[in-house]
């Protein structure tokens, strides 16, 4: 079986277990209601990020260790921004201009956290940087959904029209987001001699492994946070022209280090720490790493997570979670027509961020054997697509039931969900301070050759 079926089969078996679950559970339901299984796609995806770590650890000779799948931390960790709290104050996860906003004949979705998308967005109206919501409201409020789509993308504003399953299907970029796996994986002809990781313990296999993660928001840094939890030495890079969210860097930085570090400038010492990295993690948008010369690397994985998927018109745009679930059907499955709704969790980056953090653990297991180089490629769109395909909703559900005290914990004046596998009562560190670490690896221990 090849890795991508084995992961479907993770992901399945995990899914599974989600629907029927043990009889001391609660109702698998109450956590992450809605009328799409979501606990499902939770309950699934964390599955096969376990079993790949397990067949890593029976590839390195490492011991295995004993999971159990809990609703409440699962849950816990998939709404992490709910959970959150600095100095004791709950965080505000959307700005004022990112949200359904009605139009002249339906509704779109937005997305302006960034200042830059912020910004973005107002020149797409052709309203000035400090224009009130009100009059951004009232600007969209005379235009078509459908062209305002296209307006703002072509101003590399963030906003979709909100479509029915039927609009989605019947749209181009549905095609390329229902094709290929759930995660893809791909050799590649290059190679280079490969040492295998200092040996490792059952809780951390992962000991040795060095992770470059270039990613934001949530699911690319979610897939590092959890190679993170298995050992790895994961050190983000950030640019130091673009600001990051605060609070969401504390809710996805765990057991990482944080440096900043201009790639079109860095020459030789990004280059030295490229060659010296086991996995590249990323989320631009296809093209954007072949333009800056970061592609390869012999026998480096490189797994890349995007909005839309890799194919198709809407490839090279731009795209959050709470986007592609306006595109995609799920807003108004959740809601309706006349007002459209959300999942109860950004589910789609969480999901797609285990998935492809099981997709990179056996694509270095495999690397053991034969030094080869491989891609990995998720994206929410098609996760979406899987979700709405998936059976089992229930249009009539209960408000979903809050995890429990023991889903938390807390470091100062923080508050995060701990992690979503229950083996583990927390991450290896809390989030760093942000940018605060070298550009470098910390000095690593002598391995003997393979």
């Amino acid at each position: 079986m090849d890795v991508g079926a084995r992961l479907v089969r993770d992901y399945e078996d995990g899914a599974g277990v989600a629907r029927s679950g043990p009889v001391d559970w609660p109702d698998p339901g109450s956590y992450l209601a809605a009328t799409l299984p979501v606990w499902g796609l939770a309950a699934g995806s964390v599955q096969a990020f376990l079993a790949a770590g397990d067949r890593y650890r029976e590839v390195t000779g490492t011991a295995p260790i004993r999971h159990r799948l809990d609703p409440a931390r699962i849950a816990a960790s998939f709404t992490s921004d709910r959970l959150l709290r600095i100095d004791g104050a709950p965080i505000g996860a959307f700005a004022d201009l990112s949200g359904f906003f009605p139009t002249f004949d339906g509704w779109v979705r937005t997305h302006a956290n960034y200042p830059h998308h912020r910004a973005r967005l107002l020149n797409a109206l052709e309203l000035p940087a400090d224009a009130p919501v009100e009059h951004a409201e009232a600007q969209i409020a005379m235009i078509r959904a459908a062209d305002l789509e296209e307006l703002a993308a072509a101003r590399g504003a963030i906003v979709v029209q909100v479509r029915d399953e039927a609009q989605w299907r019947a749209h181009p970029q549905s095609v390329s987001a229902a094709a290929g796996p759930l995660v893809a994986l791909a050799e590649r002809s290059d190679r280079r001699r490969y040492t295998l990781p200092i040996s490792g313990t059952p809780y951390q296999p992962l000991q040795g492994v060095r992770v470059l993660d270039l990613t934001r928001v949530i699911a690319g840094p979610v897939a590092t946070r959890a190679l993170a939890l298995l050992g790895a030495e994961v050190l983000r890079v950030d640019p130091p022209q673009l600001p990051e969210i605060p609070w969401q860097f504390t809710d996805t930085g765990q057991g990482k280090s944080s440096t900043l570090l201009d790639l079109r400038t860095a020459g030789t010492q990004w280059e030295s720490l490229l060659d010296t990295a086991d996995v590249l993690v990323t989320g631009y948008r296809p093209g954007a790493l072949e333009r800056l010369g970061l592609t390869g690397r012999p026998g480096l994985i490189h797994a890349r997570v995007s909005a839309w998927g890799f194919t198709g018109p809407w490839a090279g745009r731009r795209g959050f979670d709470s986007i592609v679930q306006a595109a995609t059907g799920i807003a108004v499955v959740e809601g309706a027509s006349a007002v459209p709704g959300a999942l109860p969790a950004q589910a789609l980056d969480h999901a797609s961020g285990y998935l492809l953090a099981a997709g990179i653990v056996d694509a270095l297991a495999a690397r053991t054997a034969d030094g080869l180089g491989r891609d990995i490629r998720a994206s929410l769109a098609r996760t979406a697509t899987w979700l709405l395909s998936e059976r089992g909703r229930t249009p009539d559900h209960p408000a979903p039931v809050a995890p429990g005290p023991h889903t938390t914990v807390t470091h100062g004046r923080i508050v995060t969900a701990a992690p979503a596998l229950a083996e583990f009562p927390d991450y290896p560190s809390p989030a760093p301070g942000y940018g605060r670490a070298e550009p470098r690896w910390p000095p690593a221990p002598v391995r003997e050759p393979r």
